[in-house]
C-alpha cells in the first residue's frame, strides 16, 4: 500500500503507523484512531464513522500485505472500543472483515484477529447476537487451530461469548440449530470438544429450551460418544445424562417419535458405552412414551433382542435391554388385535374433546390409551399403529439365525407366544409361514427354548383364533399364495377319529392341531435322532399343554396310514411308552381301564387299530385295558412271527413292565388298578 495515499479522515501518520512492522507503531495508530471516532460520535458523524471503518477494512484487513492486514484489525478494534453502546451499529462491517481474518495463512494475524474480535464483542455484548451463528461458524474453526496462541485466544472469546449468550434472553435457538447440526458431525477432538461445551451451556440457561430440538442434534451427540478422548466422552456422557433428566422431568414436550430410530441405530452400536447409553435411553423412552413406540417395535426388537445372550462382560447392557423387551412386550394389547387391518391406525390427542362421542370401541380402550396419550400436547396428533408384519419378520428372521444365544431364542419365543395371546387374529395370517421353522427348532439343543416352542405350537393348536383360518383336517385345500403349504393327506371318510371331533370329554382342536400331528410325527421321521433323544420329552409336554386323548387319537390314526413300517412301529412304540410310564398320561391311563363309556371303546379301537404295527406294544395295550384273553391270544401268535434282535428286546421290556408296580393290584399312589391274574 502507498503510505502517502490520500486515505482521509486518517492522517498519513496514522496510515504509515498502520502499515508499520512494528506492533508499538500500530497501536499508537490505533489510540489515534479511537481518538478521532469519539470526536465523531460526539458529532453524530455516522457518514464519517461508517468512512474510517471501511477504509479500515478495505484498505487494511483485507490488504494482501501482511503488516496492513494487523493494522486493519487493530484499527477496527479500536473503532469499536471508541464507539461504545453504539458499535452495535456498525457491527457487521466490524466483525466481517476479521473474520475474515481467521482463514489467514500467518498464525499470528490469525492471534491479533482473535484479539481484535474479542474487543469488539466486548464493547457489544447483547448486541452482537445477531450475528452469533457467524461467531459460532469461525470459533469452531480456531477451536481446532494447530497454534496454541491462537487456540488460547480463541478460548477467551469463547468464553466472553458464552457469559453473553447465558446472561441473554434474546438468543436465536431456531436461527443457531441448522449450524449446530451441522457442525456436530465434526471428527476434529477439539471441535467436538467445542461443540459439546456449547451444548452444555445452552442447556444450563433456563430460557433457552433446547429439548425441543434434540431430535436434531441426538445422533451427533452419540458419535462423539464414541471419541477416542476420554474427556470428551465424558463431556458427552454428562451432556446426555442431563438431556436425559430433562427428559423424565417434561416428557410432555419430547418429540419420542422423531428421535425413535436414532436410539435403535446407536443401540446396535460396537462401542459399549454408546450402546449402554442409547438402550438407558430406549428404556425410559418405553416406559415414558408407552404406545407411541408401538411403531418402532421391529427396530427395537432388532436392537434388543441380540443383547439378551450378551455373557458378564456385558453384563450392564443386557440387564437394560431385558427391561426395554418386557416393556415393549407390555404395551401390546388385546385392544390391537380388534381393529380393521385398513384401519389399524389409532390417532389420539391429550385432550379430548368433551363435546365429542365416544364410540363403544374407543371406550374399551379408552382408560388404558388415554392415559399412555396424557403427557402429549392438545397440538400434537400422534399416529400409534402396531406393525404386526415388522414384528414377526424380525421374530422369524432371528428364529433362522443359527448364531443367536439360547436366551435371544427364548425371548423370540415368549414374544411369538406372547403376540398368540393378545393378538391371536392378526397373528395366525403369519403362522403359515412361522410353522416350519417353528417345528424345526424341536430339534434345539436346549430344553428351555424347546419347552417355549412347544408352548407356541399349542397356543396355536388350540387357540379359537385358528378355526377360521386355514381348512379342517378333513379337508383338501389349496395352497394360499405366499404361504408354505402343510401338506395335509387326503383322508377317507371311514377312518375320521370320530372321538376326536365328538368326544364331549375334549374340548375342540382347531384346524391346526392335525396339520402339527402331521408335521410333528413327519419331523421325527425324518430325524430319527430327535425321536430318540427328545420325542418322549416333547410328546409329554404336549399331553401337559393340550388334551392328551386328543393327542394319542390323531397320531394313532395318522400312524394307521404311515408307508414307513418301521418308523410306524418305533412311534407307536415311543407312544405305548409314553402312555404306560408317565405321570402325565394317569387319566388317560385310567380312561382306558374303563371300556365300559362310548369314548374310551372309541379311544381304545383307534388305539388299538395303530398299535398293531407293534406286536409287543399291541399286547401290552390289551393288558393295560384288561383285555386279557385277546392278549393271550395274540402272544400265542408269536411263535409264527421271525424272531429278531428289535422283537426279542421288545418283549424283554414288556416283561419288566410287566413285573413293575404298573401291573399289579398294589400299584403307585396315582392309583393304578390291578389286572391280577397276569
Amino acid at each position: 500500500m502507498n503510505a502517502e495515499r490520500d486515505l482521509a479522515p486518517l492522517a498519513p501518520s496514522v496510515v504509515r503507523a498502520l502499515n508499520d512492522k512494528l506492533y508499538e507503531k500500530r497501536k499508537v495508530a490505533a489510540l489515534e484512531i479511537e481518538k478521532l471516532v469519539r470526536e465523531f460520535v460526539a458529532q453524530n458523524n455516522t457518514s464519517q464513522i461508517k468512512h474510517v471503518i471501511l477504509i479500515l477494512s478495505q484498505e487494511f484487513a483485507l490488504s494482501q500485505h501482511p503488516h496492513s492486514r494487523k493494522g486493519g484489525l487493530i484499527g477496527l478494534a479500536a473503532c469499536s472500543i471508541a464507539l461504545g453502546k453504539d458499535s452495535g451499529l456498525y457491527l457487521k462491517e466490524l466483525i466481517e472483515p476479521v473474520l475474515t481474518c481467521f482463514n489467514d495463512a500467518d498464525s499470528r494475524l490469525r492471534y491479533y484477529a482473535c484479539e481484535a474480535l474479542y474487543n469488539i464483542v466486548k464493547v457489544a455484548r447483547g448486541s452482537v447476537l445477531p450475528h452469533f451463528n457467524v461467531l459460532f461458524d469461525g470459533l469452531s474453526k480456531l477451536a481446532a487451530d494447530p497454534d496454541p496462541n491462537v487456540k488460547s485466544g480463541s478460548e477467551l472469546l469463547d468464553r466472553l461469548l458464552k457469559d453473553i449468550v447465558t446472561e441473554s434472553n434474546q438468543f436465536d435457538l431456531v436461527g443457531f440449530i441448522p449450524l449446530l447440526r451441522e457442525r456436530i458431525y465434526s471428527n476434529n477432538q477439539y471441535a467436538r470438544q467445542f461443540i459439546i461445551s456449547w451444548i452444555l451451556v445452552l442447556e444450563s440457561v433456563p430460557d433457552i429450551n433446547l429439548l425441543d430440538y434434540l431430535p436434531e442434534i441426538l445422533d451427533g451427540l452419540f458419535q462423539i460418544l464414541g471419541d477416542n478422548s476420554k474427556e470428551i466422552r465424558k463431556m458427552c456422557e454428562v451432556a446426555l445424562g442431563e438431556f436425559l433428566k430433562e427428559i423424565k422431568k417434561n416428557p410432555s414436550s419430547v418429540k419420542f417419535a422423531e428421535m425413535a430410530n436414532i436410539l435403535v441405530i446407536h443401540c446396535q452400536a460396537a462401542d459399549d458405552l454408546i450402546q449402554l447409553t442409547a438402550m438407558c435411553w430406549m428404556r425410559e423412552f418405553i416406559q415414558l412414551a408407552g404406545r407411541v413406540m408401538l411403531p418402532y417395535s421391529s427396530g427395537i426388537l432388532t436392537a434388543v433382542l441380540p443383547c439378551l445372550s450378551y455373557d458378564d462382560r456385558k453384563k450392564n447392557i443386557k440387564e437394560v435391554a431385558n427391561v426395554c423387551n418386557q416393556s415393549l412386550m407390555k404395551l401390546v394389547i388385546p385392544e390391537d388385535d380388534e381393529m380393521d387391518e385398513a384401519k389399524q391406525s389409532i390417532t389420539l390427542s391429550a385432550e379430548p374433546n368433551p363435546e365429542e362421542p365416544i364410540t363403544k370401541p374407543e371406550a374399551a380402550s379408552s382408560g388404558e390409551s388415554l392415559l399412555l396419550f396424557s403427557f402429549l400436547c392438545s397440538s400434537e396428533r400422534i399416529q400409534v399403529t402396531l406393525n404386526l408384519d415388522g414384528i414377526v419378520q424380525v421374530l422369524d428372521c432371528h428364529l433362522h439365525d443359527t448364531s443367536i444365544g439360547m436366551m435371544t431364542r427364548i425371548a423370540v419365543l415368549k414374544w411369538l407366544y406372547h403376540l398368540y395371546i393378545k393378538t391371536p387374529r392378526k397373528m395366525f395370517r403369519h403362522t403359515d409361514s412361522l410353522f416350519p421353522i417353528l417345528l424345526r427348532t424341536l430339534s434345539d439343543e436346549s430344553d428351555e427354548v424347546i419347552l417355549k416352542d412347544l408352548e407356541v405350537l399349542a397356543e396355536i393348536a388350540s387357540s379359537p383364533a385358528g378355526q377360521t383360518e386355514g381348512y379342517g383336517p378333513s379337508e383338501a385345500a389349496e395352497p394360499r399364495p405366499s404361504q408354505v403349504e402343510l401338506h395335509v393327506p387326503i383322508r377317507n371318510s371311514q377312518l375320521r377319529p370320530k372321538g376326536l371331533e365328538c368326544s364331549p370329554s375334549t374340548p375342540t382342536m382347531n384346524s391346526y392341531f392335525y396339520k402339527f400331528m402331521i408335521n410333528l410325527l413327519r419331523r421325527f421321521s425324518s430325524e430319527r435322532k430327535l425321536l430318540e433323544t427328545r420325542g418322549a420329552f416333547i410328546i409329554r409336554q404336549l399331553c401337559l399343554l393340550l388334551n392328551a386323548e386328543n393327542i394319542f387319537h390323531s397320531m394313532a390314526d395318522i400312524l394307521l396310514r404311515e408307508e414307513d413300517l418301521k418308523f410306524a412301529s418305533t412311534m407307536v412304540h415311543t407312544l405305548n411308552t409314553i402312555l404306560l410310564t408317565s405321570s402325565e398320561l394317569f387319566q388317560l391311563r385310567n380312561q382306558l381301564k374303563d371300556l365300559r363309556t362310548p369314548e374310551s371303546r372309541n379311544l381304545f379301537c383307534c388305539l388299538y387299530r395303530s398299535w398293531c404295527h407293534n406286536p409287543v406294544t399291541t399286547v401290552s395295550l390289551c393288558f393295560l385295558t384288561q383285555n386279557y384273553k385277546h392278549a393271550y391270544d395274540l402272544i400265542q401268535k408269536f411263535g409264527d412271527l421271525e424272531v429278531t434282535v428289535d422283537f426279542l428286546t421288545e418283549v424283554d421290556k414288556l416283561v419288566q413292565l410287566i413285573e413293575c408296580p404298573i401291573f399289579t393290584s398294589s400299584g403307585p399312589t396315582e392309583g393304578w388298578g390291578g389286572i391280577g391274574g397276569v
